[in-house]
C-alpha cells in the first residue's frame, strides 16, 4: 500500500517553517510540535499595554510640569512674604511694617556717658521727634542692716512671731522657732518675698561676723515691720533698736525725679514707660548739673534696607527659575529641563514684575533707591544710595514702595490699608445718638463691618485688611483715595500668583485633575490586559491540548499505514 501525505516527508529530508511568534518542526515520519505559548502571551498583552505606557509618559511629564509651577509658586510667595513689610506704610502701635519700626539714639551735652546714664527701648509706632532729658535722681529701695552675729548657721534660741511688708502694700507673718539659724530666718523671709517684697541676706563682714540684709524689691516704699508675738526677733539681730526704729539704714526709699523737655517728673520706679507712649526710659545714673541727655526718636531705616535686600535676593530667586525653564540647546530647541519652555503665564508674571519695576511713583523710580539691573540682567541694590535717599527724602521712598490711603475728612482716620488699597466714596450712616451704625459703598454694605467706632474691610471682598476709625457724629459721604506704590504692587501680584485661587495654583490643579482622570486610564487598560492574559492563557492551554491529542491520532494512523505496508 502506498499513502502519500501534503504535510508528511520520508526519511532524509525536512520543511522548516517559522514565525516570530511560534515555530513547528516536522522531521521524519514523526510529527513533533514546539510553541512558545508564554511569549506568544506577553506579545498580545504587552501590544495591549502599549496605550497605558503612552499614558504614563504623558503623567510623568506632567508630573514634572507640576513641581516646576510649585517651585514657582514658593518663590512667588517667599517675594510676597518679604514685600509685606514694605507694601504699608500704617503708623501705628499695631503697625510692623518696616516703615512703623523705630530707632532712639541717645547723646549727650556736657560732662556724661549718654550710654551711661540711660537706656532707651521704643516700640513700632511711637511718635517720631527729638526730646532732652535731665535725671536728678534715681528711683531707690530701702536697705537696712543688722548687728553682727557670731555663727549663720548656729540654733540662735529665738522663738516668735513677726510681720513684715512694704509701707502701702500687704504684710505677711513669719514666725521663727528656737532651732532655727540666721539662715533659716533668712530662707523664711525669702519665701514670703512674692508677697512682702522683701528680700533678705547675710553679709559676712569677716570670720565670724555676720549681718542680716533685708531689701524692698521696690522702689520708693520703706520697709514696714512690727514683732507680733514672743521674741522681738529683727530687735535680736540688730535690725531694729529698743524703739522698734530700724537701727542702721545702708540705702534710703526714695523716687526716681528728672526732667523731660523742661517739665520736672517723678516716678516711683527707674524704668518708665508712662511719660511718652511706646517709649521706656530706663534711668542708669543721675546726670551732672548743667549737662543734657538728647534723645532722637525716628524711623528705623536699618529694617527699610534689609527689607529691600531681602526682595533683590528673592526677586533673583524667582528670576533664576524662570531663566531655568526657559532654557535652550545650541539648536534652539528646550532644553529636555525647561518643562515649562514657552509657557505664557510664568512669561507674563515676569513680564509684569519688570513693567512694576519700570514704573515711577511721585516722580521716583528704583533707581533712586539705588535698584538697578546688572549686565546678567539680575537686579542689585546699592546700599550707599539707598542710605542717602532714606536720610533726605523718607517720605519720598514710602510713597515711591508703599499703599497710601487718604481720606477727605480728619473725621476718618486711617488704621490700615490692606495689601490691597482701594478708592471710594464711603457712606457713613449714624443713629440720632450719634453711634456709628452702618458703612456703605453706592449703597451696598458688604464691603465693610462696623465695630464700635471702627470700619473693617470684609474678609473676601477687595475692601479686606483696611481698617478706619471714625469719631464724627453725624452720617456723611466721605472720599477715600488710595495709591499703590512698587513694593505694594509687586506684593499683590506675587500673592496673588502664588495663593491659593491664583493662575499656578490653576494651572496645577489642571493637571492633577488631567493626571488622576489618566491614571484611571492607565489601571483599566492595566485591568483589562490582566482579563485579556488570564483569556489567552485559558484559550492557548486548549490549543496545546488540541495540538497534542492530533499528534497522538497522527501517531496511531502511522503505526497502522506502517503496519499495513509490511504485510
Amino acid at each position: 500500500m502506498t499513502v502519500s501525505s501534503a504535510t508528511s516527508s520520508t526519511t532524509g529530508t525536512s520543511t522548516t517553517s517559522s514565525s516570530s511568534a511560534s515555530t513547528v518542526t516536522t522531521t521524519g515520519t514523526t510529527n513533533s510540535t514546539s510553541i512558545d505559548w508564554d511569549a506568544l502571551i506577553e506579545a498580545e498583552v504587552n501590544a495591549k499595554l502599549a496605550a497605558a505606557t503612552s499614558i504614563s509618559t504623558t503623567i510623568t511629564a506632567n508630573e514634572a510640569k507640576i513641581s516646576a509651577y510649585q517651585t514657582l509658586q514658593t518663590e512667588l510667595s517667599t517675594l510676597a512674604s518679604g514685600l509685606s513689610s514694605l507694601s504699608s506704610s500704617i503708623i501705628n502701635s499695631l503697625a510692623t511694617n518696616a516703615f512703623a519700626t523705630r530707632a532712639a539714639t541717645i547723646s549727650s551735652t556736657g560732662d556724661v556717658s549718654a550710654s551711661s546714664a540711660l537706656n532707651m527701648s521704643v516700640n513700632n509706632g511711637s511718635a517720631t521727634g527729638n526730646h532732652t532729658l535731665q535725671i536728678t535722681q534715681l528711683a531707690t529701695a530701702q536697705k537696712l542692716i543688722g548687728t553682727a552675729q557670731s555663727s549663720s548657721t548656729a540654733d540662735l534660741g529665738y522663738s516668735g512671731t513677726f510681720s513684715l511688708g512694704l509701707s502701702g502694700g500687704s504684710s505677711t507673718a513669719v514666725t521663727v522657732t528656737s532651732g532655727m539659724s540666721m539662715q533659716d530666718i533668712v530662707d523664711a523671709i525669702n519665701a514670703q518675698t512674692s508677697s512682702t517684697n522683701v528680700e533678705a541676706s547675710i553679709v559676712q563682714v569677716s570670720s565670724g561676723s555676720y549681718q542680716l540684709v533685708l531689701t524692698g524689691t521696690q522702689d520708693a516704699a520703706d520697709i514696714s515691720y512690727s514683732s507680733t508675738s514672743g521674741d522681738d526677733i529683727l530687735n535680736k539681730l540688730g535690725v531694729t533698736d529698743s524703739s522698734g526704729a530700724f537701727s542702721n539704714v545702708l540705702q534710703t526709699s526714695q523716687p526716681a525725679k528728672f526732667t523731660l523737655d523742661g517739665i520736672a517728673l517723678t516716678r516711683n520706679t527707674n524704668d518708665i514707660s508712662d511719660v511718652l507712649s511706646g517709649v521706656t526710659f530706663d534711668l542708669l545714673q543721675p546726670t551732672p548739673s548743667g549737662t543734657t541727655l538728647n534723645v532722637t526718636i525716628g524711623t528705623d531705616t536699618s529694617q527699610i534696607t534689609s527689607a529691600l535686600q531681602t526682595f533683590v535676593t528673592n526677586y533673583n530667586a524667582f528670576r533664576d527659575q524662570v531663566i531655568a525653564q526657559s532654557a535652550q540647546n545650541s539648536d534652539g530647541t528646550a532644553s529636555s529641563s525647561a518643562v515649562l519652555f514657552g509657557d505664557s503665564t510664568m512669561r507674563d508674571i515676569m513680564t509684569q514684575m519688570q513693567q512694576v519695576l519700570s514704573g515711577s511713583v511721585g516722580g521716583m523710580t528704583m533707581a533712586d533707591l539705588g535698584l538697578s539691573f546688572n549686565e546678567n540682567n539680575e537686579l542689585e541694590l546699592d546700599t550707599g544710595t539707598l542710605s542717602t535717599v532714606l536720610t533726605q527724602n523718607l517720605a519720598g521712598v514710602t510713597k515711591l514702595l508703599s499703599a497710601q490711603t487718604t481720606t477727605s475728612t480728619s473725621q476718618l482716620s486711617v488704621i490700615n490699608t490692606g495689601t490691597s488699597p482701594q478708592s471710594f466714596t464711603l457712606d457713613v450712616t449714624v443713629d440720632s445718638s450719634g453711634t456709628l451704625t452702618g458703612a456703605s459703598i453706592g449703597g451696598d454694605s458688604s464691603g465693610f463691618s462696623v465695630v464700635g467706632n471702627t470700619i473693617i474691610g470684609n474678609a473676601g471682598t477687595i475692601y479686606a485688611g483696611m481698617a478706619f476709625s471714625y469719631t464724627g457724629s453725624t452720617s456723611q459721604s466721605i472720599t477715600v483715595t488710595s495709591t499703590s506704590g512698587l513694593a505694594s504692587q509687586l506684593y499683590q501680584l506675587a500673592n496673588t500668583s502664588s495663593g491659593s485661587s491664583g493662575q499656578l495654583q490653576t494651572l496645577i490643579s489642571n493637571l492633577q485633575s488631567r493626571d488622576t482622570d489618566l491614571q484611571s486610564q492607565v489601571n483599566d487598560i492595566q485591568s483589562n490586559a490582566a482579563t485579556f492574559k488570564a483569556q489567552l492563557q485559558v484559550q492557548f492551554a486548549n490549543y496545546q491540548a488540541a495540538i497534542e491529542s492530533a499528534n497522538n491520532t497522527l501517531g496511531y494512523l502511522k503505526a497502522l499505514l506502517d503496519a499495513a505496508s509490511s504485510s
